[in-house]
């Protein structure tokens, strides 16, 4: 197998525990901890290479990316502190909607903007892409990026890229977008990652235990808090209303009954600076058992939320790849459905491991 060549859009704190994951198993390591396989498809960590970038960040724009994934703002775990340059200098991004007004409002270190930098044609960016010979681009815009996703799914589309969506703008799950990837000839994954272990994947498998266990769900709650940019981004309520679709429609979609909304919240509630990358889940759900009975489950899940994420990327990463490799277009619906919290098709999280396992094992 040859390398996997992999363009970012964003260069935050996933992208960052992302680039320290790849240099993390290319020292050696050598275990399977929060990946599905070391070898997935033919493909290992170690044959994923960074080869563009694009960000918005004054601190980051014109540094190679294994220096730009430490500048500021960034607050993730430094679990790998040597990087080996990638080569690859992170360029000016495109801006549209992928910055929100408000972060401007926040003190000399979150003043990143590029007053007077050009911003990309979607010819450059393709060339770049084609130059670069990426296979995979992957988005890590801010949540709320609609017109920026789009821009750069448009670029993809055009290079012949395929395209991991891992941010809850909905592209992969969108009819329209579907039949455009599959059009084109180019596989897309997405929308909107799942963590190793984070709020979402827990909430899915508890409301699949109480379906499978006849425990009639009545209501649920999901609060979460953050310090990182993330969070700074998301207290703008209006950038919030796909993160919350996304969430609630993972969770609704293993429900034995769907929840009326009232019944049910789900999403980032608040942002705590100094939690930094730290993400605290306040999880809560209401039913009732045999004879009527009430009860009730509370539990508080604390992860550092951007590694929590880097494992599932590498094997998304890897996973398009394959479907590149096989000539496979159009949203791949196992990848996604894993993956992902808002699939073009949902099942739940056993059937799905299933459904991708068949897939990477496919001849």
């Amino acid at each position: 197998m040859t390398s996997i060549n992999i363009a970012l859009v964003g260069v935050g704190n996933c992208a960052s525990s992302l680039v320290q994951g790849l240099s993390h198993y290319r020292d050696g390591a050598n275990d399977t901890v929060g990946l599905m396989h070391w070898d997935l498809g033919g493909y290992r960590p170690s044959d994923i290479k960074v080869v563009a970038a694009w960000d918005v960040d004054r601190r980051k724009v014109g540094k190679d990316v294994a220096e730009a994934i430490f500048a500021k703002p960034n607050c993730t775990a430094i679990f790998c502190a040597t990087v080996e340059p990638t080569g690859a200098k992170v360029r000016m991004g495109k801006i549209l909607d992928g910055v929100a007004g408000h972060m401007a409002d926040y003190a000399d270190d979150r003043t990143f903007m590029l007053d007077d930098a050009k911003e990309p044609t979607k010819d450059e960016v393709v060339a770049i892409l084609r130059a670069s010979k990426a296979d995979v681009l992957m988005n890590y815009l801010p949540v709320g990026s609609q017109e920026a996703s789009e821009f750069y799914a448009e670029c993809a589309l055009e290079a012949g890229v395929a395209f991991v969506n891992n941010i809850p703008v909905f592209i992969a799950s969108n009819p329209e977008w579907a039949e455009r990837f599959a059009k084109a000839g180019v596989p897309i994954i997405g929308d909107d990652i799942k963590a190793q272990l984070g709020a979402t994947i827990v909430h899915r498998v508890l409301t699949d235990l109480f379906a499978k266990r006849g425990v009639k769900l009545e209501r649920t709650y999901q609060l979460n808090t953050g310090g990182n940019t993330d969070f700074l981004n998301m207290s703008n309520h209006r950038r919030l209303e796909s993160k919350k679709i996304s969430k609630t429609e993972a969770v609704q979609s293993v429900a034995a009954v769907r929840l009326e909304d009232e019944n049910v919240h789900i999403g980032p509630s608040d942002y705590v600076p100094w939690q930094n990358d730290n993400k605290v889940c306040f999880l809560r759900m209401e039913g009732t058992m045999f004879g009527s009975v009430p009860m009730n489950l509370e539990l508080r899940l604390s992860v550092e939320d951007s590694p929590n994420s880097a494992g599932v990327a590498i094997d998304m990463i890897r996973c398009a790849k394959i479907a590149r490799d096989r000539g496979l277009a159009g949203p791949i619906d196992a990848a996604s459905a894993y993956f992902c919290k808002h699939p073009r098709t949902q099942m739940t999280d056993d059937l799905a491991q299933l459904a991708v396992e068949d897939f990477i094992a496919a001849a």
